[in-house]
């Protein structure tokens, strides 16, 4: 599944001017594939995850957050026992470890294969 999700947001047009527009963007594109999803899912208190596909904590940032924070996110979805893996689809230049908190970590650079 992780795989084709990752192929689905590689090529897809997302607006990557608002977060809230580009999760728009991320929940048709999830739905025309007929991907089961859920929508911010709530993990704790204070951490609600963007989308929850089988497992896969998916997070879209967009410039104006610092990375370290990103991060620092990532790792708090990780210990959550639904999270079994993460996907963070961004249209800044970052890298992840291969996991966090044990769990398998993807990276996604948005519009990158739009040229």
């Amino acid at each position: 599944m992780i795989s084709e999700v990752i192929n689905l947001l590689r090529t897809a047009r997302i607006d990557l001017l608002n977060e809230k527009r580009a999760q728009a963007d991320v929940e048709q594109l999830l739905t025309a594939a007929g991907i089961a999803y859920e929508r911010e899912v709530r993990l704790t208190e204070s951490d609600i995850v963007d989308f929850l596909v089988e497992g896969i904590g998916l997070e879209l940032k967009l410039k104006g957050v610092r990375k370290k924070e990103i991060y620092r996110q990532l790792c708090r979805y990780a210990r959550h026992p639904r999270v079994d893996s993460l996907l963070l689809a961004s249209n800044l230049t970052m890298g992840l470890p291969a996991q966090i908190e044990g769990k398998d970590a993807f990276f996604v650079r948005l519009g990158e294969d739009w040229l």
